[in-house]
C-alpha cells in the first residue's frame, strides 16, 4: 500500500526537484530530509528516485554532493537501515550513477519528532510528510458530538502549524517541500472516508470488551481516542497561507483502494486486502492499545476479529483510503 502511494505521488516529487534543480544553479549541496522515514524496504526508495534524477538533470556536469537526512521517532530501528537498507542503496547507485555520483551521497539518521526544529537553520533544500465525550468511538465518528469534532481540528491546526514553523526555519529560501498524509475530499471531518476504517476497530474492541466479562473496563474504551487528524485540501491550504512562509505549486486529493489493488475485487484480490489492511492498522494503533488498555487485552484475538470485520466489509463495499499531497516552495523572507 505504501508502495502504491509513492508510487502515485512520484510525478509531484519529480516536478518540485527538477524545479528546485533549475532554479539554484550552481548547486554545490542538496540536502533531502524524509520526515517518519520508518525502517522498511521503502525507507531509502524515495532518496534513490531523487538523486538518480538529479543525475539525469545534471549529466555531462558536475553532480552536487548530496545529504540524506532520515527522521523517525527513537524507537525506530535505524540500526536496520544503516546495517541492511543502506548497503543495498549505496549498490543501487553504484550500478546506475557510477562510482562519481555514489561517491558523492552521504546519508545520516535524525531521531526525534518533526513538531520540533531537527536541522539547523537554513539547511533543507527537499523535504518528501477535548475527546472525552467521544464515548464508544475511538476516532471521530457520525455519532461524535461537534465538540469532538473541534478537539481534533484545533489540535491538528496545532500541529500543523508547528510543523510548518520548523521547516521554515530550516529550509533554504526555493526550497521544496512535498507531503503526502491520509485526508479527505469533502469538508466533513466524521465522514466515512476517512473514518470508517477506525469504526471498524472500534467495533472489534468493543467485541473484546463485552466478550470479557469485565475484566477490561469499559471506561477504557470510552476514553481511548486516536491520535489521527484526516485534513481536507482546504484545511491545509488555511494552515500554509496562515503560516506565511510557503507558497502552495499544487494541492490535491487521490483515492486508493483499501486493498491497494486497481483490479476487480475477486476473492483472492480480497483475502489479500483485508489482511494487508489488517497488518497495518495493527502497526499504527498497536502501541497506542498496548499503553492504554495493558495486557489484559489480548492483541491476536482482538485483530482476528478486526480481520474477520474487514473481510465482511470489503467483500460488499467498495472501500478506499484518501490522500492529502501538497507541494510547496519557502518563500524568501
Amino acid at each position: 500500500m505504501e508502495g502504491k502511494v509513492i508510487s502515485m505521488t512520484k510525478p509531484i516529487r519529480e516536478e518540485a526537484m527538477t524545479e528546485l534543480y533549475n532554479s539554484m544553479q550552481p548547486m554545490s549541496i542538496i540536502s533531502i530530509a524524509d520526515f517518519g522515514c520508518s525502517s522498511g524496504p521503502n525507507t531509502l526508495f524515495v532518496a534513490a528516485e531523487l538523486v538518480k534524477l538529479v543525475g539525469k538533470l545534471g549529466r555531462g556536469g558536475d553532480l552536487p554532493e548530496f545529504e540524506i537526512l532520515l527522521n523517525d521517532l527513537q524507537g525506530n530501528d535505524f540500526n536496520s537501515i544503516f546495517g541492511s537498507l543502506l548497503p543495498r542503496f549505496q549498490e543501487e547507485l553504484r550500478q546506475e550513477m557510477g562510482p562519481a555520483g555514489f561517491g558523492r551521497c552521504f546519508v545520516y539518521g535524525v531521531p526525534g519528532s518533526f513538531y520540533g526544529r531537527l536541522f539547523a537553520a537554513k539547511s533543507l533544500h527537499f523535504v518528501p510528510k477535548g475527546v472525552e465525550m467521544n464515548k464508544e468511538n475511538i476516532y471521530m465518528a457520525s455519532t461524535s458530538p461537534k465538540s469532538v469534532l473541534n478537539a481534533y481540528y484545533e489540535q491538528f491546526q496545532r500541529d500543523f502549524s508547528e510543523f510548518l514553523k520548523c521547516r521554515s526555519q530550516e529550509m533554504v529560501a526555493g526550497g521544496k517541500m512535498v507531503i503526502t498524509f491520509l485526508g479527505r475530499k469533502n469538508e466533513d471531518a466524521s465522514s466515512k472516508e476517512c473514518c470508517y476504517i477506525w469504526e471498524l476497530l472500534a467495533l472489534a474492541l468493543k467485541e473484546m470488551i463485552s466478550e470479557s466479562q469485565g475484566l477490561i473496563d469499559e471506561e477504557k474504551l470510552h476514553s481511548f481516542n486516536i491520535p489521527q487528524y484526516t485534513p481536507s485540501p482546504s484545511e491545509v491550504k488555511a494552515e500554509v497561507k496562515k503560516d506565511g512562509s510557503f507558497s502552495i505549486k499544487r494541492l490535491e486529493a487521490s483515492e486508493i483502494s483499501w486493498t491497494a489493488c486497481d483490479i476487480n475485487m475477486d476473492s483472492g484480490v480480497v483475502d489479500y486486502g483485508y489482511n494487508n489492511v489488517a497488518k497495518c492498522m495493527r502497526a499504527v494503533a498497536e502501541p497506542l492499545l498496548v499503553q492504554h488498555f495493558g495486557p489484559l487485552l489480548v492483541l491476536d484475538q482482538l485483530f482476528d476479529k478486526y480481520r474477520t470485520i474487514l473481510s465482511d466489509r470489503m467483500s460488499k463495499e467498495q472501500t478506499k483510503f484518501v490522500n492529502v499531497t501538497v507541494s510547496m516552495t519557502r518563500l524568501a523572507e
